[in-house]
């Protein structure tokens, strides 16, 4: 009997009062209230992702297109446009550079040149081009470190494995929400939480296609690590949803229970990225102070991917749960 008439109390509350008595008295902010503005935030950076992937196009590493590489160290400074310039004037492929800086042996600056294609440098090409850059760069003492190759067929086949990784791990996230959450519609719970993974791997890739960053081994971690923040983030709200809904009762409306449990919740989430955000921000400092490109090209995306996964597992991920659940009490009461 005190339960119903508690539920009933809850139900039958207004934001303010919910706010004093289950919030001590701050503001809950209407995140659900705001979805078209959230949505339309995430559909126009889409939309521009579209487009700079049309006119741009994805750059694909040796690792996934296949192709050649030839990495060189060198001493003093280059103009590194001069060089791409030099290095492409000598072949007929499409090449690519990285520059780079060891920081822990003793090869100093290093270039690799990748080129595109599914044959491997000739030693003679090798030899020829080491060459013509000792005699272009005198001074910069120009010698090559190392060669090497992959097949086109070899690299489509890391790449699907790669594919097929995320996907295994989306799908499993995806039941271990609903199983976990089926107390708030777990199937709603898990699909929604999909979205936003999904939506958090749209920015992370056009974030390569605009920076033209080459889409390599580093993007396929930085995915899967992404996945199980975003999760995780997701997974605290959703947390906090079924405390909430247990206290207010079902007959609350259910955008309500969201707001509040987002809003009690806001502060952890901001938290914990603004402190990982710190972390990775360092290191990418160190990363662009010593030219390290390969741990840029990791933490540069990481940092979008965190402040994504934190957008979206409140803005996009809670909205669209909502939106499912107020659809299926629609269809209960028209039955």
């Amino acid at each position: 009997m005190t339960n119903n008439v508690q539920t009933k109390a809850a139900a039958q509350m207004t934001k303010e009062e919910i706010s004093e008595k289950y919030n001590q008295g701050k503001n809950i902010i209407d995140f659900v209230g705001h979805k078209k503005i959230f949505f339309g935030i995430s559909i126009a950076i889409i939309i521009i992702g579209i487009v700079c992937n049309i006119i741009f196009g994805a750059r694909l590493d040796i690792q996934f297109s296949g192709g050649a590489a030839l990495k060189f160290s060198y001493t003093g400074d280059v103009d590194e446009t001069e060089l791409y310039d030099f290095i492409q004037a000598k072949t007929e492929d499409k090449i690519t550079t990285t520059f780079s800086t060891d920081l822990v042996g003793n090869t100093g600056n290093t270039v690799t040149v990748q080129f595109a294609g599914n044959d491997s440098v000739a030693t003679e090409i090798q030899q020829n081009l080491e060459k013509d850059l000792q005699e272009k760069y005198p001074d910069n003492d120009f010698i090559n470190l190392e060669s090497s190759s992959v097949d086109a067929s070899m690299g489509l086949n890391f790449f699907l494995k790669c594919l097929a990784a995320v996907a295994i791990a989306s799908i499993l996230m995806v039941l271990y929400v609903t199983v976990r959450f089926k107390k708030i519609g777990g199937l709603s719970a898990g699909v929604m939480a999909l979205v936003a993974l999904f939506h958090d791997i749209a920015m992370i890739y056009f974030l390569y296609v605009i920076f033209q960053m080459p889409i390599d081994s580093n993007f396929m971690a930085v995915v899967l690590m992404i996945l199980g923040y975003s999760l995780n983030d997701t997974i605290v709200i959703y947390d906090r949803v079924r405390e909430e809904r247990k206290t207010l009762g079902r007959k609350t409306d259910v955008g309500m229970v969201f707001n509040l449990s987002a809003s009690k919740t806001l502060k952890r989430t901001i938290m914990t990225s603004v402190t990982t955000l710190s972390a990775i921000l360092i290191v990418y400092v160190v990363a662009v102070a010593f030219n390290i490109t390969s741990v840029q090209g990791f933490a540069l995306p990481m940092m979008i991917g965190v402040i994504s996964g934190c957008y979206s597992s409140i803005c996009i991920a809670g909205p669209l749960w909502v939106m499912w659940q107020n659809n299926k009490k629609s269809k209960k009461a028209a039955k």
